[in-house]
């Protein structure tokens, strides 16, 4: 990613346009409405929330939960496309530091693809379907690939390349994502290093953001019994909690207790909201209330972000990821009630 300068901008029509979108999203009324529909209720439901161009265009050959999930990530890939359309200049660069994320995920769907031998007929119709036009290169990799190792070699070229090029031919799936993931991380931080105030407000964010990975990413490495050191490789450098000897010191901790005292002695994160939530998860059999904390507390960090800098990418990037929450939660609310989950285990997770 370039380093960011500041010419060349639309910050007020690119916030304007933003802001108007984000109040047409689904509101937390209208979200409690669907949860109470049927699935077969939800794909009318969902329609006329914003998404009935593309169910239309899936309809003849789909239903149901599979209807409404190619449908709803095929929006969410236009209004990327879109949104990348009207910022213009230093700001355009800004919004692509954050909307480059999806395709960093796109490049992850394509890899797990390849490694379990998905064939192209079920990637094409159900996991990146050719009725998006957006999705004609990932296919492309899929259909001329078989190992890893070529799929990442047909990478090259693309930002995301350069990562999956150190990477070799022994490099297993988890070690190309994570590769991936501290490519995007690192390339999004060194773009923001300008000491402009917008600049400097998205690279906290970006860093929150490590910050919010690492601390989930501790949680999971407890769950599942791994070894200190095996956590330390899932941490991501670059946060405002932890760096350097502080990443193996957090990767350390042998238990909740003692990740919250770590997390006491920064000024940067609320350990006592978040030490509430953990709570919740003892004897649960499940870190969601945790999860769910970060979760809502970063989109609310950006929240308030975005109305400091009025002026700034951070309007822009606020209405993004506000869509690509919308997108999740209806997802969650179709696939849930589809698999006959409880409606209130639902609601916990969508409000």
């Amino acid at each position: 990613m370039p380093v960011i300068d500041s010419s060349g901008s639309n910050p007020a029509t690119a916030a304007t346009r933003s802001k108007a979108r984000r109040a047409k999203l689904v509101d937390e009324t209208r979200m409690r409405q669907l949860l109470q529909m049927t699935p077969s209720q939800l794909v009318t439901g969902i329609a006329d929330c914003g998404y009935r161009t593309e169910i239309d265009t899936y309809a003849m050959r789909l239903s149901g939960a599979d209807l409404v999930e190619v449908s709803l990530n095929h929006n969410l890939s236009r209004e990327l496309s879109e949104v990348t359309g009207y910022c213009q200049g230093a700001l355009k660069v800004q919004v692509k530091v954050f909307i480059d994320r999806y395709s960093y995920k796109n490049a992850k769907t394509v890899l797990r693809a390849v490694a379990n031998e998905v064939v192209l007929d079920e990637v094409s119709k159900f996991i990146l379907p050719e009725e998006n036009e957006f999705n004609t290169d990932w296919l492309a990799i899929v259909r001329n690939n078989s190992t890893l190792k070529t799929a990442a070699d047909a990478m090259l070229g693309t930002p995301w390349g350069r990562a999956l090029s150190e990477t070799s031919a022994e490099s297993t799936l988890q070690e190309m994502e994570d590769a991936l993931d501290r490519h995007y991380f690192s390339e999004a931080l060194s773009a923001t290093r300008n000491p402009d105030p917008s600049s400097s407000t998205l690279r906290r964010f970006i860093q929150t953001e490590i910050d919010y990975l690492n601390i989930t990413n501790i949680l999971r490495g407890l769950r599942e019994g791994l070894a200190a050191e095996s956590r330390a490789e899932m941490l991501l450098p670059g946060g405002r909690l932890w760096n350097g000897p502080q990443l193996r010191v957090a990767a350390a901790v042998d238990s909740h207790g003692a990740l919250v005292d770590l997390l006491r002695r920064s000024a940067h994160f609320d350990a006592a909201g978040f030490d509430e939530a953990l709570s919740a998860t003892e004897g649960a059999g499940t870190l969601d209330s945790a999860l769910n904390w970060l979760s809502h507390s970063l989109h609310d960090q950006l929240r308030r972000m975005s109305y400091l800098h009025p002026l700034s990418a951070l309007p822009v990037i606020h209405y993004i990821a506000s869509k690509a929450e919308e997108v999740g939660k209806l997802l969650m609310i179709i696939r849930g009630l589809s698999a006959g989950l409880d409606r209130k285990v639902i609601e916990e997770h969508i409000l």
